[in-house]
């Protein structure tokens, strides 16, 4: 596996006022390559795949406004706030076409915004897809109001001391390797367990938290991804571990059915993040598509 991690620079900007940290590599190719991490990460965890993908490719890496090293802030945070972070620094950073990858949380914002700013867009690649849009709608219509209610209220009472809890690194150690992560899990280690763990002793994070917690827990007014991925007009790779246990693979293949130039990767044996997993065997598949599907 080739990996720089001295190529990589991390640089600020503001972004509405807020701080918001980004890294980029100063690839060879003319494509450039963005990658939006999972909720409660980063984009350090993307620390072994940046600097392989950057051999070829301009790659950035964003931390979504309220995670990672971005400003922590009492906001109302939502799927449409990161996708518009996401446009916006397309615009002003980027500054032409680009592929996004994303895993979980960052796999529906990528998704998302390819659907909102198709002209913007040159691939997508999910990684562990969640559909929010189709968990609302897999519930009776009267329950659906009832949930929201629990969600935001025992959920707002909860949620400091829960982050507490979580916020412990042995607890992240443990939730990491026996739930998130799949079969190979050398890479559950000290530094993984910094990157969530550092920026969650901020003084405004627990604040942040309870924002999210408030903004996730409202229903989220998006397309099913079945709906974004049958409009999609550029080459979309979907990912997932084999044994994801938080977003389990099964609609793999069905999603892929709705349009023709999807494509659907099953890695053996990985679980929610493979790219951190099986950077080696992650990187190849993403080199291998991007060179065929999106270059050509």
């Amino acid at each position: 596996m080739i990996h720089d991690r001295f190529s990589v620079q991390g640089r600020d900007w503001l972004w509405r006022g807020w701080q918001i940290r980004y890294q980029f590599t100063r690839g060879q190719g003319d494509v450039p390559v963005l990658l939006l991490h999972g909720f409660g990460a980063s984009g350090r965890h993307w620390r072994h795949n940046v600097g392989a993908l950057g051999q070829r490719y301009r790659v950035y890496t964003l931390d979504l406004l309220g995670f990672g090293a971005s400003e922590k802030v009492a906001t109302h945070y939502g799927l449409d706030l990161w996708v518009e972070q996401v446009h916006d620094f397309y615009q002003g950073v980027v500054g032409q076409p680009l592929v996004v990858v994303g895993n979980s949380l960052g796999a529906l914002v990528a998704l998302l915004f390819a659907h909102r700013y198709p002209q913007a867009v040159r691939g997508v690649v999910t990684v562990s897809l969640p559909d929010v849009a189709a968990v609302e709608r897999s519930l009776p219509a009267f329950v659906r109001p009832v949930k929201r209610f629990l969600e935001g209220t025992i959920g707002g009472i909860l949620a400091t001391p829960l982050f507490y809890i979580f916020r412990q690194p042995w607890v992240i150690r443990w939730v990491l390797g026996s739930f998130v992560y799949g079969q190979r899990q050398q890479n559950v280690d000290r530094e993984l367990v910094e990157i969530i763990a550092s920026p969650a002793r901020e003084r405004q994070a627990v604040i942040a938290f309870n924002w999210l917690n408030r903004g996730m827990s409202r229903p989220q007014e998006v397309p099913s991804a079945k709906q974004i991925i049958a409009a999609l007009k550029v080459p979309l790779l979907i990912v997932w571990g084999s044994q994801d246990r938080v977003i389990p693979p099964k609609p793999a293949k069905k999603l892929a059915s709705y349009s023709p130039l999807a494509e659907v990767a099953l890695l053996k044996g990985l679980g929610h993040c493979p790219q951190d997993e099986d950077p080696q065997q992650f990187n190849q598949l993403l080199l291998h598509w991007l060179d065929r599907a999106v270059v050509g």
